[in-house]
């Protein structure tokens, strides 16, 4: 397993070890006692997964306040994302930043974005299939979410606004300074 900290360090890209030969592949996707060996111990309690259809949608920013908040560990098991992360924690050197990945069903990669941080994708191609677990369940009160192009976050999105499929909810979410506060750096 290889672990990578991306340029804000509590963002990890997780890529487990895949053995091939001619009848395809094998992979552990989640192994307690490794992942520990990088400092996560990870109590996941559900599992989601989306289908998105086209090219183009994007899902999120989307995150959990306490006493419900997620960490997520995000894979695409088919065709390919663009998976961003926003850190939302007030008091920390990189509030308001973002750190993105290309995780796709070819490279098994994965994206663990602890609480306290805003999490959204872009699909690159048609039929993409993403699953993540979480630490905690959802909660419809503890749910928030930020508009995926706010001009404060200024995220290079790799589709043109015009061109993004998005929810009517997710295209009526708030700006970064609607989830202010509800994450605290160090807590």
């Amino acid at each position: 397993m290889h672990v990578e900290k991306l340029t804000i360090p509590d963002i990890l890209l997780i890529t487990p070890a895949r053995f091939e030969d001619s009848r395809g592949y094998f992979t552990e996707t989640f192994n307690a006692p490794r992942m520990a060996t990088h400092g996560l111990t990870l109590p996941f309690v559900q599992d989601n997964q989306s289908l998105s259809r086209q090219k183009g949608v994007v899902r999120g920013l989307h995150c959990q306040a306490p006493p419900h908040a997620q960490g997520k560990l995000v894979r695409c098991t088919q065709g390919a994302i663009w998976d961003v992360a926003v850190d939302i924690r007030i008091g920390s050197p990189t509030f308001g930043k973002w750190v993105a990945a290309t995780l796709t069903g070819e490279n098994g990669s994965q994206l663990w974005i602890p609480p306290g941080f805003l999490h959204g994708f872009c699909t690159l191609s048609d039929d993409v299939v993403v699953q993540y677990k979480c630490t905690d369940v959802w909660n419809r009160e503890s749910e928030c979410a930020v508009l995926w192009n706010d001009p404060a976050l200024a995220i290079d999105w790799p589709v043109a606004p015009g061109d993004a499929i998005v929810s009517d909810k997710d295209a009526a979410a708030g700006d970064l300074l609607s989830v202010s506060g509800i994450f605290t750096f160090g807590e």
